[in-house]
């Protein structure tokens, strides 16, 4: 079964720059980060916010991309395995390589931004308010430049967690660019800034 996600095509759909993919945190869904695609400024380039596959225990019309209920982290490889899937199914839909994607998320999308991005040969990785749920090994492949984010006063995920994986990513040899702020567990107005310089760094002008 393949994830149910939302599109914002490019002005240009039959020549995009480049693919954009966000992930939604826990209790969230696809909409939840659909406000970036046109604050960003990036109209050349095409969005894919994809759903996580499970239902929040909670949060009604929620979804989740493993249980954090318990310590064991259920779910987690279905989760893996059908995000795998459609990014492969979504680089065949739209024509655009992994080379010329860039895979973000917010909190546990981070965490699953994390996960799978750092094999997939992406452009590069944009993790917001996130963190680690494994501990990153030495790969065969180059990893992608990653962008971070976090909040001081984030009481949900700790800062402790987003240096934790942003120091663990750094020895293993990739390029981390890190930035803090005076915020809880959000996004803030000048990040939107942080992540449009860093997809024009990451996927320059092609044509």
């Amino acid at each position: 079964m393949s994830l149910h996600s939302y599109t914002v095509k490019p002005e240009n759909p039959e020549n995009p720059e480049g693919l954009i993919i966000f992930l939604h945190g826990w209790g969230a869904n696809c909409e939840d980060l659909t406000f970036l695609a046109p604050m960003l400024k990036l109209p050349d380039y095409w969005f894919e916010f994809p759903e996580a596959p499970f239902p929040h225990p909670q949060v009604p019309g929620g979804r989740a991309w493993y249980a954090l209920e318990t310590q064991e982290y259920d779910g987690i490889e279905e989760s893996r395995e059908k995000l795998i899937d459609w990014l492969h199914s979504i680089a065949k839909t739209t024509g655009i390589p992994p080379q010329r994607t860039i895979l973000g998320g917010f909190s546990q999308g981070g965490a699953m931004t994390f996960d799978v991005g750092r094999t997939m040969g992406f452009a590069g990785l944009i993790v917001l308010s996130g963190y680690l749920h494994f501990k990153p090994e030495p790969q065969q492949t180059p990893l992608p430049p990653i962008l971070m984010a976090h909040g001081k006063q984030d009481m949900v995920v700790p800062l402790g967690a987003a240096h934790q994986a942003r120091d663990s990513f750094q020895k293993l040899g990739a390029t981390v660019e890190y930035h803090e702020y005076n915020m809880g567990h959000e996004i803030c107005p000048d990040i939107l800034g942080l992540i449009q310089s860093f997809v024009i760094k990451t996927l320059p002008n092609n044509h």
